[in-house]
């Protein structure tokens, strides 16, 4: 059997994960002076968002008893096209001499580090909706 995590080393364990995510991403703009990779941190930021709603506007309402899959759908296809674009973008600004190589490795590990510590909150702290991405 696995041993317990109790949730305020959970929390503090969570937070120093983020803490190193945003770390890497501001360092890979602030070393070579080019503040372009910035924006991989804010489509992993914003990337649980879609889902989020999404999945709120799939319960059944006053209006439809049942339940419809297509919000959940839509918000698993937004939030898929801003990780996709959270993982290529650097790809992108390097391969068009925007930003170095170094740089571009160092935001996409900060940006997979601030969407997999969203993605562990919401799946220990988020209700049990193990819909959500």
């Amino acid at each position: 059997m696995a041993p317990k995590i109790a949730p305020t080393t959970a929390v503090i364990l969570l937070s120093f994960v983020l803490a190193a995510g945003f770390l890497l991403v501001i360092l890979s703009c602030a070393l070579w002076g080019n503040w372009l990779p910035i924006l991989v941190a804010l489509t992993f930021v914003l990337a649980p968002v879609p889902n989020s709603i999404c999945s709120r506007c799939a319960r059944a309402d006053d209006l439809s008893p049942e339940y419809n899959s297509a919000y959940v759908d839509f918000g698993r296809f937004l939030t898929g096209m801003l990780v996709t674009t959270g993982l290529s973008l650097p790809v992108l600004l390097a391969h068009s001499a925007l930003i170095t190589p170094a740089a571009c490795w160092m935001s996409i590990a900060g940006g997979g580090l601030v969407y997999g510590t969203i993605l562990v909150y919401s799946g220990w702290f988020g209700g049990g909706n193990d819909d959500e991405f």
